[in-house]
């Protein structure tokens, strides 16, 4: 008897979901054969079979998350012994007649208050499936109760079973999660007039070599950091992340070594990434990796924007819709097309300064283009 567990998938994942079972319990396969296809970091791979045997249970069903590590399938005959106690106890438990005066007890959220709490009651809200920290306290000295407890069940109960989130949503939560722990965002805004430039010009395109001037203009916003040795490593070759917004949620192809590729290179890398994402075929690879990030979602609306910077890099650029505006030119008053611009930064690696030359140095490529 064998237990195949979920394999690390490489590039840092740690869980996937399970999309659809190649094979299920009772069928014989051979070594390679498909296995079973999971949903990692928004892409799909297909796990193949690690040995020619007849599967003798499946422990995961489509639509579960299944961390590294966990049992994926067991083969051959026999049956398993679990490592760890299931959780049965045998024999009688005895009641004793002391009490127990509880005392509440606060527990510290990220960057919110305390919660507090009596045991009794903290166990309740697990029972019930109730996050403490969405409870307004009613008790004495701001402490939960368990009338307040049960009257979020309550609410729950009548709106219904949570939905989970999944696939592409699930990794953007925890990706932003973890940018909310770890980064210190600052931010600047500006103006780029784009009056000049051609009636065909890819916006897209001329921000990727913008964001290249920017770079050359301050390395310091094209780096790693790493929070844990308070260290960083300024990178070399610029690779820009584009953020893409699909009904399954947030993407972030690589367009990779921009600062060496020309016009017509980074159009055709923009359609490639483009396609790959619309079948879902591209590979999670080709979303890390990479060094800064654009967010180009005045395509869809919006002026300014506070971008998320997701570590280890140190920086996101967004433009906002195009519009005319009023500027004063030669003495006058005219209307002249204007790009709106937003820089977020993490503030423990770039300063002010560096941002502000960044931004600059933005511009001014963005201003010259014809």
């Amino acid at each position: 008897m064998t237990v195949f567990n979920l394999p690390d998938l490489g590039e840092g994942l740690r869980e996937a979901e399970i999309v659809e079972w190649h094979a299920a319990a009772g069928d014989s396969v051979e070594s390679g054969d498909p296995l079973v296809s999971v949903e990692t970091d928004k892409s799909i791979v297909e796990i193949p079979s690690p040995q020619t045997s007849r599967i003798q249970k499946v422990f995961a069903e489509v639509g579960d998350i299944v961390s590294t590590g966990q049992p994926l399938v067991q083969f051959g005959e026999g049956e398993r012994h679990p490592a760890e106690d299931s959780g049965t106890v045998v024999g009688k438990i005895e009641v004793g007649e002391q009490k127990l005066n509880e005392a509440a007890t606060a527990e510290r959220r990220h960057r919110g208050a305390a919660v507090k709490a009596t045991p009794s009651v903290r166990a309740l809200a697990r029972k019930l499936e109730v996050d403490l920290g969405i409870v307004t306290p009613t008790g004495p000295d701001g402490t939960v109760s368990a009338e307040d407890v049960r009257r979020v069940a309550e609410r729950f109960k009548e709106l219904g079973p949570i939905e989970l989130l999944r696939g592409v949503r699930r990794v953007m939560a925890a990706k932003m999660m973890q940018s909310g722990t770890e980064v210190i965002p600052a931010a600047i805004f500006d103006d780029a007039d784009v009056d000049s430039w051609p009636s065909r010009t890819e916006t897209t395109v001329s921000l990727l070599k913008a964001m290249v001037a920017g770079c050359r203009a301050e390395p310091a916003l094209n780096t790693w950091f790493d929070g844990h040795s308070m260290g960083r490593r300024v990178l070399e070759r610029i690779d820009i992340a584009v953020a893409m917004d699909t009904e399954e949620g947030l993407f972030t192809p690589v367009i990779r070594d921009v600062g060496n590729r020309d016009e017509p290179s980074l159009s055709a890398g923009m359609e490639k990434i483009k396609a790959d994402v619309a079948n879902r075929t591209i590979p999670a690879r080709e979303m890390s990796g990479y060094s800064i990030t654009l967010s180009n979602f005045g395509m869809i609306g919006g002026r300014y924007a506070v971008p998320v910077v997701l570590p280890p890099t140190v920086a996101i650029l967004a433009a906002g819709r195009i519009e005319s505006r009023p500027v004063v030119a030669s003495g006058g008053i005219v209307s002249h097309r204007i790009l709106p611009l937003s820089l977020t930064f993490d503030h423990r690696a770039v300063t002010g300064g560096e941002a502000a030359r960044f931004l600059a140095a933005v511009i001014s490529e963005l201003e010259s283009a014809r």
